[in-house]
């Protein structure tokens, strides 16, 4: 990352992470009748993210992967005296999850159109400063902003689940807070150590410092923590399943598809890249992690009577199928579980919106209340299918590219891990397709089901999109590789040199 290419309109980026915050001001200063500001709040909040998406793909045309290091970078002296800066940019890894979040937000904000009706103002408010703080996370450069980011993404998020969710919200948004910012304080702890031995916060110049091995134990046991209460990895997921129920599907269309990306990006940039040592050291750790993850989500959600919560636990098992290619230490371990991330986000984000479309309507999610759906509603039956399949890992799809990268680079590990890592596939076969069979296939029994009307306009808006790009993913993987592949294999250059040294360790680490 210390190649910087000459900036190539540097005020994109700010543009991409700052617009937001200006159609949410927009919408503060809106005034007029009830009815009158609620239908301009929803218009300006799409045409806003609508804006930013366009503002990021461009990005993404003008990004070149073949030249090392940061790309549209900025940088404003802030506390210089502390060593502290306004450091933003981003090379290939972290651009796709800014598109990431540009992509998702304006498709969340017209899947909750009709859904969210009180307080529709403030929803979209929190929706675009969300969108914000995310974007803001995915590019900093300096570990303060990044931390400032990382913390601002809570208060909407939160409040997106207290304030518009289920029965039991605000227990659901008080335990979301508390295990996110319990977590953060380690990551506080571990930022402040790292700039008392260095003198600065900038990422760049901390990837290249050459910490101590005993420190780099103790600064990736503290990133570890607060990132695996994000990401999550078991047994910090606690928070999980009510957070994910409870949100409005919006919201848990963010908190799944992109805030979760969040934990496992932290882990990679502050663990992987930063601590190569050290990782090395706790990979057997977080790999065995991963591994319960897969198996244990996996059983949990097979035995769930509420459709909601069979995909929350579906989003924490293959959270663990991304741990495990973070910790393979290997350029495809890596590369897949960067991949997964991005499929996992569209393909979550399509399944709780599949959910919602049959829910909103029936007003239950109990999957028992359901049987032959597909007689009356045969698109969401079609484009179900489609998520179930990607979910599942099905060849075509996004979600086998990243599964079978994952499992190529935990073959360099060992059989085993690459053996109990794949159950992920079959375990996820047997509690998707079960949940589809059981919901939308079956005898129409009439109830509630008789009622029932297929998608909308709005909801194929939402729903289109989202199954072109996991087609696209599985057809044509090497639009995402090409842009994110050459970071990987740059910044592992120091495991390749730990593993000369140390080739007792986790072996095949390739730089």
């Amino acid at each position: 990352m210390d190649d910087v290419r000459p900036n190539v309109h540097p005020i994109l980026l700010s543009l991409v992470t700052y617009l937001p915050l200006v159609g949410a001001a927009a919408i503060m200063l809106t005034r007029g009748t009830a009815q009158g500001t609620e239908t301009a709040a929803r218009w300006v909040a799409l045409w806003t993210s609508g804006i930013v998406f366009v503002l990021a793909v461009v990005m993404w045309a003008q990004f070149d992967p073949a030249r090392h290091g940061i790309q549209f970078e900025q940088q404003v002296g802030w506390a210089s005296g502390a060593g502290i800066s306004y450091h933003v940019g981003v090379d290939g890894i972290s651009l796709m999850f800014v598109l990431l979040s540009a992509f998702l937000t304006p498709l969340a904000i017209i899947g909750g159109w009709r859904q969210v009706t009180g307080r529709v103002r403030d929803y979209m408010v929190a929706m675009l400063v969300l969108e914000t703080t995310l974007i803001g996370l995915f590019s900093a450069l300096d570990l303060v902003l990044f931390y400032v980011f990382y913390e601002a993404t809570l208060l909407p998020a939160s409040l997106m689940i207290g304030v518009w969710g289920g029965p039991r919200r605000v227990w659901a948004s008080l335990q979301f807070f508390l295990f996110t910012f319990g977590g953060s304080l380690f990551m506080l702890l571990a930022l402040l150590a790292m700039w008392n031995a260095t003198g600065t916060t900038d990422i760049v110049a901390l990837q290249h410092h050459g910490f101590g091995h005993g420190m780099q134990c103790w600064l990736l046991a503290g990133f570890i923590i607060a990132f695996g209460v994000k990401l999550p990895l078991f047994p910090l997921h606690a928070w999980l399943p009510d957070a994910y129920t409870e949100a409005p599907t919006p919201a848990s269309v963010m908190l799944s598809g992109v805030l979760s990306k969040a934990g496992a990006y932290g882990l990679l940039r502050f663990g992987v890249m930063m601590f190569p040592d050290a990782a090395r050291l706790f990979a057997p750790v977080v790999l065995t992690l991963g591994v319960i993850a897969v198996i244990y989500a996996a059983i949990i959600a097979l035995a769930q009577t509420d459709m909601k919560r069979v995909i929350a636990y579906s989003s924490f098992s293959h959270m663990g199928v991304i741990a495990i290619g973070l910790f393979t230490l290997t350029p495809e371990g890596i590369d897949g579980a960067i991949f997964q991330m991005l499929s996992h986000g569209i393909v979550i984000a399509a399944l709780f919106f599949c959910v919602s479309a049959v829910s909103w309507r029936a007003e239950t999610r109990e999957i028992s209340a359901f049987s032959g759906v597909a007689h009356k509603m045969p698109v969401l039956a079609t484009l179900a299918m489609l998520f179930v399949m990607a979910n599942i890992g099905l060849p075509g799809t996004g979600a086998f590219v990243g599964e079978f990268l994952v499992m190529v680079g935990a073959l360099h590990v060992s059989f085993w891990l690459a053996f109990l890592g794949g159950t992920s596939m079959i375990l996820g076969a047997v509690y998707m397709l079960v949940l589809y069979r059981r919901v939308l296939f079956g005898v129409d029994r009439g109830g509630i089901v008789a009622l029932l009307r297929d998608l909308t306009g709005q909801e194929l808006a939402v729903l289109v999109p989202l199954a072109i790009v996991t087609v696209w993913m599985g057809v044509h993987p090497n639009s995402f590789l090409r842009v994110f592949d050459p970071a990987v294999t740059y910044l592992l250059h120091p495991l390749a040199t730990v593993a000369a040294v140390e080739p007792t360790q986790i072996t095949h680490v390739a730089g």
